[in-house]
């Protein structure tokens, strides 16, 4: 019966699974947080696409600017009113890559680390639902929301969502290439150590499971 056998994935995703039967290190100060962003042609994740993908790496509270990825993907979905947003344009000189060949190099870049994103959600399904469209199982990797480790500092307990440009204005964080998948994935790298620096002065045994929102919650948050 075919529903007994086990499913075929290809080569890049059995890569990918490897890397979870490692011991994944707990400690904070030695942890790789990859901090990644989408930028999409809407805020539909069943039914927008993927436009680019930037992603920075963060280890021992240092930005690692050589460990980064970025791609553009080719796209026929295309919505001109989310250039207002992110200012992609369709013809953007910059080379482009089918999805499922951005899917493997983004796979290949993170590989077990902890993923961290602003409405990290939102990013998560965007590439789920890519996983999704070539017949592949979720995300595996830990996620962080900056937005709820901002809300666990208790600076600010006025309202429950904190966007990311309330958050760079906050803690004076320069907004180069706002709206560019690499630029955000860069700003809210430092983001993340701000926010971990103040969570670790509140608490000196922070760990890592503290710092994961445990909830089924999916979209912006």
């Amino acid at each position: 019966m075919n529903w007994f056998k086990k499913k075929k994935h290809p080569p890049f995703w059995k890569l990918y699974i490897e890397c979870f039967k490692e011991k994944q290190n707990t400690d904070l100060n030695q942890i790789r947080f990859v901090v990644f962003d989408t930028e999409t042609t809407g805020l539909d994740t069943k039914k927008d696409r993927i436009l680019s993908i930037g992603t920075i790496a963060v280890i021992g509270n240092i930005i690692k600017v050589e460990d980064s990825f970025e791609c553009y993907l080719n796209q026929e979905l295309f919505n001109p009113e989310t250039v207002k947003i992110h200012g992609l344009l369709k013809e953007k000189s910059s080379s482009k890559i089918e999805e499922k060949e951005a899917i493997i190099q983004f796979l290949a870049h993170i590989k077990n680390a902890v993923l961290v994103a602003h409405h990290a959600n939102f990013d998560v399904a965007m590439i789920n639902q890519s996983l999704k469209r070539l017949n592949l199982p979720k995300l595996k990797n830990k996620v962080i929301d900056t937005g709820y480790l901002f809300k666990k500092t208790k600076l600010d307990t006025s309202k429950n969502h904190f966007s990311l440009d309330y958050l760079l204005e906050r803690f004076k964080i320069p907004q180069h290439d706002r709206h560019t998948a690499s630029g955000d994935a860069y700003i809210t790298g430092i983001l993340l150590l701000k926010l971990l620096n103040i969570l670790r002065k509140q608490n000196s045994d922070l760990t890592l499971n503290q710092l994961i929102q445990n909830n089924n919650r999916r979209g912006l948050l």
